[in-house]
């Protein structure tokens, strides 16, 4: 499929395979490492304008997946990032990979090999291996807002007492006590979100190799954490996850996204 890359037999190791040679106009745009036997689907195709053809250049145990990109033609639109995270997204729910960063150009094929899979390849294989049989999920929980603002106002009586007097009076005239009020709220907010995020790792420490707390991406948020699952246990934390999505149903929406590339737990510097 288009986009995507999956596995083949794995046998012993083949000669480093060069993807369409570098001129002075065109690099190589380096996505991820994978282990050498890893074939790339035909027609899938990465970041760039018209879109490179992915291939693989092998070293050793480790390729790295690249595509061929315009030196005249800077990266940085949407839609090269999207491809760039639909690319190894798609590779992580079938093989082990190490994601670069957007953005990681070397100047050819040769390149990539001397400068990149060489000097680290024992490092990049040991890598791979750690990942094998898993992948990132995030899951993403906020509170919903006319719920989680009745809950403060029932623990928090001095929070009462400001809604109760600012609520028939003029915003003007009490501008010092909603200002107390949104204070009050904010840290209610972090208290919660502090204990609700140390009860989802709690929750799925079972079914999870690892977790990693993401800062919270909006004012809202009752948890923000990647975790890397194993590919066996993906229907046992997919449970988990419809388990605390009805036991918080009408206080906090839960979504999760993944199976995706292990960014959280391991990026490659390109």
């Amino acid at each position: 499929m288009s986009g995507s890359t999956h596995t083949t037999e794995r046998g012993t190791g083949r000669a480093a395979e060069a993807a369409p040679p570098a001129t002075d106009r065109f690099a190589c745009y380096v996505y991820g490492i994978v282990p050498e036997d890893v074939e790339v689907s035909p027609g899938t195709v990465g970041v760039g304008e018209p879109a490179g053809q992915v291939t693989l250049v092998r070293h050793g145990e480790i390729a790295a997946l690249v595509s061929p990109v315009d030196v005249d033609r800077p990266l940085g639109r949407a839609s090269d990032l999207v491809a760039h995270e639909r690319l190894l997204d798609g590779a992580a729910a079938e093989v082990p990979v190490l994601p670069f960063r957007f953005g990681a150009v070397l100047t050819s094929p040769e390149a990539v090999v001397e400068e990149l899979l060489a000097p680290h390849h024992d490092q990049f294989a040991a890598a791979l291996r750690q990942l094998e049989g898993k992948a990132q999920h995030v899951l993403k929980a906020r509170y919903a807002e006319r719920p989680v603002l009745l809950e403060i106002l029932r623990e928090n009586a001095e929070a009462r007492r400001l809604r109760d007097r600012i609520r028939d009076l003029p915003e003007d005239a009490t501008r010092t006590e909603r200002i107390r009020l949104g204070e009050l709220i904010t840290q209610a907010i972090e208290a919660k979100r502090e204990a609700d995020t140390q009860a989802v790792l709690d929750r799925f420490a079972s079914c999870t190799v690892a977790a990693n707390v993401r800062d919270p991406s909006h004012e809202r948020d009752a948890a923000h954490v990647a975790f890397l699952v194993e590919h066996a246990k993906a229907d046992e934390f997919a449970e988990a996850v419809e388990e605390l999505s009805d036991e918080w149903a009408d206080r906090v929406e839960v979504r999760v996204l993944g199976p995706m590339a292990p960014y959280d737990f391991v990026v490659a510097e390109g």
